[in-house]
């Protein structure tokens, strides 16, 4: 089981900097995660490319 990667990304409602974990192990997710700060929900794509390198894409949820 791998662990988990840490990804720095900005909250699309406050602008905030979130610190999110992602699992390596799925090579692509979607799912939703409420912000730390203002509790807005954030839609989170994540894609991990061959070099097990997450890319992390966030957005409003209703956008």
């Amino acid at each position: 089981m791998s662990a988990l990667e840490s990804v720095l990304v900005q909250c699309p409602y406050c602008w905030e900097a979130l610190d999110i974990s992602v699992d390596p192990s799925v090579s692509e997710q979607e799912y939703v995660e409420d912000c730390q700060v203002c509790c807005q929900p954030i839609l989170v794509h994540v894609t991990i490319d061959d070099d097990l390198t997450p890319h992390v894409d966030v957005r409003a949820e209703n956008d």
